[in-house]
């Protein structure tokens, strides 16, 4: 198990920023990076999506500045209900982005383009299947995203996955599931993963583009508050169940759907995620709203902290 040297660079953390729709931005982003982790941001999140070359524009050349700012990563959603995929491509390749995270279905024609200019590509999987489905693709990592992420997410216990992925890949993996301390980021890599995957604790920070009522709304709620459903996008995702309250629906009755509902990126999906709140099931360790910066300092002192004490701990 390694981290790439393309993305090992100054960073303080093994941890990658999960990109989430709606709420990771620039500002957020470059908060990451120059804070010692991987940041991150869905390329759907720029809109319209003449704003994409904008954004990349600003994050690659405020990071360059700054000799001890980490990688940055882009997600791409290869679905066909995105209707944007070439074009948001072409503008990751032509600002060689260092890595792009792939979402739903094997990233296969985007991989060559991605290591044409030195990139890494990363995808996530929720299952053995869909990791083997992404190594035939030519992929460099593979994010396994478990029980108990944010948005959408797998069923599968985290020591399950790692376990059975480790038996026949030993190349990088990112975990994601509940991760939203420095102790769990140790955790994650004691496990057998080289990186942790980390999303809605970041969303109760100052930079992150969530409106107040959101992140008090990750303050006040527990695991218990999480709602596990395919409804909003065909996909099943985990959601708060204050929001999906507030949209006048009953979460325990709501309707199924399947995987031809599937939207991303049109009106109606960027509708839902405006007003159904993504979140884990790590939301009842959170407990206030930071700045990107002093959270990461934080999680440094955590994870050291718990680095201690376990090597303190002799059986």
């Amino acid at each position: 198990m390694a981290i790439p040297d393309s993305l090992n660079k100054n960073l303080t953390l093994p941890v990658i920023c999960a990109p989430m729709f709606i709420v990771s931005n620039p500002e957020m982003v470059i908060a990451q990076c120059k804070s010692g982790v991987i940041g991150s941001f869905p390329a759907l999140n720029a809109r319209p999506q003449e704003v994409l070359d904008e954004w990349l524009t600003r994050i690659t050349t405020e990071l360059a500045a700054d000799p001890n700012a980490a990688p940055f990563a882009v997600n791409q959603i290869v679905h066909p209900s995105t209707g944007r995929l070439e074009h948001d491509m072409a503008l990751c390749v032509k600002h060689q982005v260092p890595l792009i995270i792939t979402s739903l279905a094997a990233p296969t024609a985007i991989v060559p383009h991605v290591h044409g200019y030195g990139g890494k590509v990363f995808h996530d999987v929720i299952s053995v299947r869909h990791a083997e489905k992404a190594l035939e693709a030519g992929v460099d990592g593979l994010i396994l995203v478990c029980a108990g992420a944010g948005g959408h997410a797998g069923t599968l216990s985290p020591f399950a996955l790692v376990g059975e992925i480790r038996k026949f890949y030993n190349g990088p993996i990112a975990l994601s599931g509940a991760i939203s301390s420095g102790s769990a980021i140790l955790a994650a890599q004691a496990m057998g993963a080289d990186f942790a995957y980390m999303g809605t604790r970041f969303i109760a920070t100052q930079e992150a583009n969530a409106v107040d009522p959101y992140k008090q709304a990750i303050l006040d709620s527990a695991a218990v508050d999480v709602v596990y459903t395919p409804y909003f996008t065909g996909v099943h995702g985990n959601y708060l169940k204050k929001s999906i309250v507030a949209s006048g629906l009953d979460p325990a009755n709501l309707p199924e759907r399947d995987k031809s509902a599937m939207n991303f990126g049109g009106a109606t999906a960027a509708k839902a995620w405006k007003d159904i709140w993504g979140a884990g099931q790590g939301v009842g360790t959170i407990d206030n709203v930071v700045p990107v910066s002093e959270l990461v300092a934080r999680l440094k002192t955590e994870y050291q902290s718990a680095k201690t004490a376990l090597c303190c701990n002799q059986f």
